[in-house]
């Protein structure tokens, strides 16, 4: 099978990195991918969220499969080009993808499938938002209607913070604030059958003890000791399932990855927000520990035969990641700076740990940083505390001048803690 990955970040490179593991796929092809991932596939330049280029060069590569990674293409309509031109496509249409694109159109659509969420209100001008902040009170919770990159929502007690937000954004969604741990579960679903993968939890503060601005993502682990043996199970009955037949009976059915965030709350579990594509750092730590070929799964889903299935295979071995982010991330970081070390890495800590890059380019014959977010150090073990320490270990031989990086990802969960970011 010919794949062609669409994105530039850590997540592309983690797909990238287990199609070429994949005994099924023939050629793999990322465009516009980055340093690392030239390393595992052939690259291309495209817009990519010109669906017609894009299916273009799908075409013109010969490609049996086309995967998009990043919500913006999805949301443009791309795998709708792509499906237009007669290639399968893994990615929700662009009118699936308002799951992601509209906060509230994602409440819409919970409220219509029982989905368990947050009370919110919609609000468009600035007497709306007072009176739904002096609704909710604090701690405040204010979510940019459209797409952010991951950095649209704020939680504060800070009642001036919270309104500046808001009157910032053209539409706002201000909701209740949910207790408990959070929870990322992906599922792969066909629009009728729903496939749910692993659950994973992600550190979205920049500062270690969870302090400082919201990122797209400073690490991640996998498995979760804490979580109840039925959580899976229980998301599957309750959100998953739910929400794919509620768009399937709208006539704008589902297909591609459906992830979940969650609130393991003391009410239960409740629905913090949709996304429309793999998560960034999950993805990195879920399919670190999937044994089952992915094009495979991939492609069934595109081509609606995802019943057919066997059972999906994972390792017992959890797995870590760590983000190197720029200096001043998620501020206006600083570019081209270069990246050492990951010769090193590759040479002493493969295959247990390895480097999946995000904001990387290649500059003559270094590796520079080219975004915020720039390194995904991932790394697997027997358990959660050696997943962490090899992880570590590999980022320690890396140097990034003014990089920053959280250092307790997994660490209370590593400890035993109940419910531990």
């Amino acid at each position: 099978m010919k794949v062609l990955v669409i994105g530039s970040g850590a997540r592309e490179h983690a797909l990238c990195r287990s199609l070429s593991l994949d005994p099924d796929v023939t050629a793999l092809h990322c465009a516009p991918g980055n340093a690392g991932i030239a390393e595992v596939a052939e690259l291309h330049q495209v817009d990519a969220l010109d669906g017609k280029a894009v299916a273009a060069l799908a075409s013109d590569l010969g490609a049996e499969l086309v995967v998009v990674g990043p919500e913006a293409p999805l949301v443009a309509g791309v795998a709708d080009a792509v499906r237009e031109a007669g290639i399968s496509c893994f990615g929700p249409s662009g009118e699936a993808a308002q799951l992601e694109g509209s906060k509230a159109f994602a409440k819409d659509v919970m409220a219509e499938a029982g989905v368990p969420t947050a009370r919110s209100y919609v609000c468009m001008t600035p007497a709306q938002v007072d009176e739904a902040l002096d609704a909710f009170g604090a701690p405040y919770v204010v979510k940019d209607d459209g797409l952010a990159a991951g950095k649209g929502v704020v939680v504060t007690s800070d009642i001036e913070q919270a309104t500046a937000h808001a009157n910032a954004c053209e539409r706002v969604v201000i909701e209740e604030y949910l207790d408990g741990p959070e929870v990322s579960l992906f599922a792969i679903t066909d629009g009728e059958t729903v496939l749910p993968l692993q659950p994973a939890q992600d550190f979205k503060r920049a500062l270690d003890g969870d302090e400082g601005p919201n990122t797209g993502g400073m690490g991640a682990y996998s498995p979760l000791p804490w979580a109840e043996p039925k959580l899976v199970e229980e998301v599957l009955q309750t959100v998953l399932q739910p929400t794919v037949d509620e768009m399937r009976r709208r006539g704008t059915p589902f297909s591609g990855l459906l992830y979940a965030g969650l609130a393991i709350t003391s009410r239960g579990v409740r629905v913090i927000e949709f996304n429309a594509r793999f998560g960034d750092p999950e993805t990195q730590v879920v399919l670190a520990r999937l044994k089952t070929p992915l094009a495979g799964i991939l492609r069934a889903a595109a081509d609606g035969t995802l019943a057919d299935l066997e059972p999906l295979r994972w390792s017992d071995d959890a797995a870590v990641t760590v983000v190197v982010a720029s200096h001043n991330y998620p501020g206006t970081p600083r570019t081209g700076d270069p990246i050492t070390g990951l010769a090193e890495v590759a040479a002493q800590d493969a295959p247990q740990a390895y480097v999946l890059h995000a904001g990387t380019k290649r500059d003559g014959d270094e590796v520079v940083s080219a975004g915020g977010r720039v390194l995904s150090v991932t790394a697997v073990g027997a358990d959660l505390a050696e997943a962490r320490e090899r992880a570590y270990a590999a980022l320690g031989r890396i140097r990034l001048d003014g990089s920053q990086h959280r250092t307790d990802i997994a660490a209370k969960a590593a400890a035993g803690a109940h419910g531990a970011s």
